[in-house]
């Protein structure tokens, strides 16, 4: 589904890669080895599908397979944007010949899926652990014992609980907690630690493993925890942390050991509107057997390459020509979809149906925005875009979505004559605003452009056809985040509310392009 891109792999082509792999928000990561192959998913929070699922041979080329998560249950809780719930930090096995995630929903409990096949078909979803404020949990099967542990963090925001890991006695099958369970680690006791969460359980050199990040997304650190027995007690150490490099918060994420048996760890930065981009850091262990992540334990930014067979550059897809009307696994939702959201149709294109809504003016609250990762710190994006409406206020457009957001497209005006229209929205501010005075499209279709720079800095501009090329519109905007997430790349068609259908809206590639001249 997708063409040519010129985004750029972290691979520098000389057996090294620089940090980090993945700029872009795969929160959260967590990755598993089976045989040659690597795979990670990452918070997906209230977007449908979920659960994205990535491949690797190397651990720095990636590519996006698919999501494990159809539909985010109940499902009557995510029929709207819901940027701060769903899915939190999960957690990637492989055991008994299944592929198996565990994840915290911080308002239902911590739920379970797993496949045969890393593509599917998955379980539906099962709620092992009913409350509020349970979040990223991790299973571990002990191989030597056949006994099965679950652990889990706190979000003080649904119990009033923080700095906490319980650790239960789980059915080896997944499916129960054998016990009401216990504190494994209250940070509240370790002087200098606060917000402890996103544990990870391994079992390593006789030990229980626990890997938890603490300090914050912004500005925390990585520490290692390791008890002979499950329910402790633990002794700590910081294993990760910013030092005097420019990385800040480098934490929660994964271990993994290579087939060459080689240890490896994948964790993110928070990166402003760029979300939680990821890290790859080299590990060993000391002499009295702890890890080392990093040069010394603080984050690297150019290093050799895990010992694998040389793998073209490549980066998870971006670029999408919609053939045969149908987007690429790398879209989602911002919440529920519904039937009739996308037109099918026989050619290439996709076709959004004009939804009314009475959310029309902040597309923050609109369920139907397709949306995708910024997938770089610079780039350049651009679309066509037809408006197939005469309907008053009907309107169409490329958006960049945050808790402010920006977008440029066409709408049909009072007398259904489309016209270029660029608005925005600030954090605090309810509805849409000119950015710019609206100008004809004499035919009802622009070319567009998001030219993004340093600092998720976004300049619109549009092409309507009139034989002055691209102009730019209105000021830079600067991207921000939301909640927990990243600033997005959004196409939408909708329309105010009313009787009967109200159109569609066209829109042909989308790719990212050699950066123009303006």
């Amino acid at each position: 589904m997708n063409g040519h891109s010129v985004l750029r792999s972290a691979d520098l082509g000389d057996g090294t890669y620089r940090n980090p792999v993945l700029h872009a928000d795969w929160s959260d990561p967590d990755v598993v080895r089976d045989g040659d192959d690597y795979y990670m998913t990452a918070s997906s929070f209230g977007r449908v599908p979920g659960l994205p699922l990535l491949h690797s041979r190397d651990l720095v080329n990636w590519s996006l397979i698919g999501h494990a998560l159809e539909r985010l249950e109940p499902a009557a809780d995510f029929t709207v944007p819901r940027h701060d719930g769903g899915v939190w930090a999960p957690s990637l096995r492989h055991h008994d010949g299944r592929f198996w995630i565990f994840w915290g929903d911080p308002d239902h409990g911590v739920q379970q899926i797993s496949a045969a096949d890393i593509r599917g078909p998955w379980s539906a979803p099962h709620l092992i652990k009913a409350g509020k404020g349970l979040i990223d949990a991790c299973p571990l099967w002990d191989e030597e014992t056949g006994e099965a542990y679950l652990v889990h963090a706190w979000a003080k925001s649904r119990s009033g609980i923080k700095n906490r890991l319980t650790g239960h006695r789980m059915s080896p099958d997944g499916r129960e907690l054998l016990d009401e369970g216990r504190t494994l680690v209250d940070a509240d006791l370790i002087p200098g630690w606060f917000t402890l969460e996103g544990p990870k359980l391994y079992r390593h050199d006789g030990h229980f493993w626990i890997f938890a990040p603490a300090g914050g997304v912004e500005t925390g650190w990585q520490g290692a925890f390791r008890s002979r027995d499950f329910f402790g007690p633990y002794e700590e150490r910081v294993v990760l942390a910013q030092g005097g490099t420019g990385v800040n918060g480098p934490h929660q994420g994964g271990w993994v050991r290579t087939a060459r048996g080689e240890d490896w760890f994948l964790h993110f930065q928070a990166k402003g509107a760029y979300g939680r981009v990821v890290h790859l850091q080299p590990m060993r262990w000391d002499a009295e057997g702890w890890p080392v992540i990093g040069d010394a334990g603080e984050p690297v930014s150019v290093h050799t390459k895990p010992l694998a067979p040389e793998r073209p550059p490549e980066v998870p897809a971006f670029d999408d020509d919609f053939p045969g009307g149908r987007f690429g696994r790398q879209w989602q939702w911002t919440a529920a979809p519904r039937a009739g959201w996308t037109v099918e149709h026989g050619g290439d294109g996709l076709r959004l149906s004009c939804v009314r809504t009475a959310y029309a003016h902040d597309l923050r609250a609109l369920p139907n925005v397709l949306v995708q990762r910024l997938p770089a710190e610079t780039f350049t994006v651009g679309t066509a875009l037809v408006l197939n409406s005469a309907e008053p206020g009907a309107k169409a457009g490329v958006a960049v979505l945050g808790d402010a957001f920006s977008w440029i497209g066409l709408e049909a005006g009072e007398d259904g004559a489309p016209r270029l229209v660029h608005r925005y929205a600030e954090t605090v501010a309810g509805h849409e605003r000119d950015a710019e005075h609206a100008r004809p499209a004499p035919h009802g279709r622009v070319r567009l452009r998001v030219d993004v720079t340093a600092g998720a800095r976004c300049r619109f501009l549009a092409d309507t056809g009139d034989g002055s090329g691209f102009r730019p519109s209105g000021q830079v905007f600067a991207a921000t985040p939301w909640r927990w997430v990243g600033a997005l790349l959004g196409l939408f068609a909708t329309a105010p509310p009313g009787p009967g259908p109200a159109g569609t809206a066209d829109f042909t590639a989308f790719r990212a392009l050699d950066r123009p001249r303006h």
